[in-house]
């Protein structure tokens, strides 16, 4: 990783940087042998995830990407990248029931923005599709995608959340992640399914999350609302490695384990940050709470290895990149809800 990097030029070398493999993920790969597959694919985090995989993957290893591919242009450019692609929706069972075989497969699915006016189709998306996804893959390694949300909120000083807390979702979104983590327990204990779930907070680059949406704000010369008032975030190239990682300690009863940043941010630091950086001033509203969603990585990065990126290099990148005019996925994040209502 080019730590020494000023600027990340375009979209290609960012997606080169994201989807860079560790060499812990290449030792994950090469010990866990067999084709992959990644359902969901589609979404933010899941074409560099698959990149990563590919390049790590052995000759004539398939690595398999499947999504609705609602975004134009997404399947033929993973195509290109030498992943197969499948078309599917993941909510129809006899669609799952013809995806091919694989030893390993990542599951990104889920639903979060627009949960709060749509909680059967919230409901069914991370509580039920875990049940298919275990049904048709019982022999699979699974490595499942969860939340940080399943936590409630944290005092600062705490150093955030850690595996063995007790779940306390709020509001109903992470009450459904809950279901989806159950869910991925009950099938690896009754079928001996391996299955690793990673809960993550927050994957952040250069087009979306919440460093972005911190600097966009700052940059617009907008007010900044400071009530949650701090955060972690791992750059998205660390957090695709450490769940691939994951794989390795794929287990019954399933593993749980955190992705996320070392360092907690206060969010007043950050915007002051970037409006040095961009040269604009910020303004500031609320009162900083004592408590945030904050997710205590330290196991990941012990057993797969410490982030490549800090996070006042990302700030820097973030900064100039959108300083360049670069691309945004315009997806806020919203992490600065605290009712839990997204």
């Amino acid at each position: 990783m080019p730590q020494h990097l000023a600027s990340i030029r375009d979209t290609d070398q960012l997606d080169d940087l994201l989807s860079e493999p560790t060499p812990q993920v290449l030792d994950a790969l090469r010990t866990n042998s067999g084709d992959l597959i990644i359902l969901g694919v589609g979404g933010k985090m899941g074409p560099t995830l698959a990149r990563m995989a590919q390049r790590a993957a052995d000759d004539g290893r398939r690595i398999i990407g499947v999504s609705r591919f609602s975004e134009p242009g997404l399947r033929q450019k993973l195509d290109a990248r030498g992943i197969e692609t499948i078309a599917c929706d993941l909510l129809d069972d006899s669609a799952v029931g013809n995806l091919p075989d694989a030893l390993n497969v990542v599951c990104m699915t889920g639903m979060k923005f627009g949960a709060g006016g749509q909680q059967p189709l919230t409901w069914a998306m991370n509580a039920y599709l875990p049940t298919v996804v275990c049904r048709r893959y019982p022999d699979s390694r699974i490595i499942a995608f969860s939340t940080g949300n399943v936590y409630p909120l944290v005092s600062v000083e705490s150093g955030g959340s850690v595996e063995s807390d007790e779940l306390k979702p709020i509001g109903e979104y992470a009450m459904s992640t809950v279901g989806r983590e159950r869910m991925y327990e009950y099938f690896s204990q009754r079928n001996g399914t391996p299955i690793s779930i990673v809960r993550l907070n927050y994957a952040c680059e250069l087009r979306y999350g919440v460093l972005v949406d911190l600097a966009r704000q700052v940059h617009d010369g907008l007010t900044i609302d400071v009530s949650m008032g701090h955060v972690n975030v791992i750059w998205q190239g660390d957090a695709n490695a450490q769940a691939l990682c994951s794989l390795t300690d794929s287990a019954s009863p399933a593993f749980v384990v955190n992705v996320g940043g070392s360092e907690i941010l206060r969010i007043r630091d950050v915007c002051q940050r970037f409006g040095e950086l961009m040269g604009k001033p910020v303004q500031f509203t609320g009162i900083e709470a004592a408590d945030a969603l904050l997710n205590n990585g330290t196991m990941a990065r012990s057993r797969y290895g410490e982030e490549r990126v800090a996070s006042d290099q990302l700030i820097r990148w973030i900064a100039d990149w959108i300083e360049r005019g670069g691309e945004s996925l315009g997806k806020p994040t919203h992490f600065e809800t605290r009712d839990g209502k997204y």
